[in-house]
């Protein structure tokens, strides 16, 4: 099967949650999936599912945890260096369908990775592996080279009213 690179980006939510639901798909066809999440390092409820799912999907959290509202550390751009490799070793090892590189445009666009390193990992895809990029802010050099995007455009959000984040659904 043909491979495709797509990304799901815009200040909306469900990018995560699109690629979520993907991997789901994926699973339930008999893909094999591999989702590694940058910047992430926090029990967010989708974990406590997907470990069910171990025998099908692969979760890693390859970061340190948010940092939408910290400077970044050193610490922060050596694990998200790692979480690359990690990310590039899980496209070229040959056991995953579908490999979902999730809130790499967020770590691109806090200055943790650089564009051509996004570039790159698009560049090291098989073909026969579909890859997904999830997060705000994606480059538009790596739109330019994506098969599929879609932009998460905020309409109305009710954080905006106050609501804090909901566990199972935000969190």
């Amino acid at each position: 099967m043909q491979g495709y690179v797509q990304i799901y980006t815009g200040d909306g939510k469900g990018k995560t949650t699109a690629a979520l639901g993907l991997a789901l798909r994926a699973a339930g066809a008999g893909l094999r999936v591999y989702i590694g999440q940058l910047i992430k390092n926090a029990e967010y409820s989708e974990l406590a599912i997907l470990a069910r799912l171990a025998d099908l999907i692969i979760v890693e959290q390859l970061g340190r945890g948010c940092m939408l509202v910290t400077t970044p550390e050193q610490a922060d751009i050596d694990a998200a260096r790692a979480g690359l490799a990690t990310l590039k070793a899980a496209l070229r090892s040959g056991k995953y369908d579908l490999v979902i590189a999730d809130e790499v445009n967020v770590a691109c666009a806090l200055g943790l990775l650089d564009e051509q390193d996004l570039l790159d990992l698009l560049a090291e895809r098989p073909p026969s592996v579909e890859l997904v990029l999830t997060g705000r802010g994606a480059p538009a050099s790596v739109i330019a080279k994506a098969d599929l995007v879609t932009d998460m455009r905020a309409v109305k959000h009710y954080y905006d009213e106050g609501v804090q984040a909901r566990k199972g659904i935000e969190v």
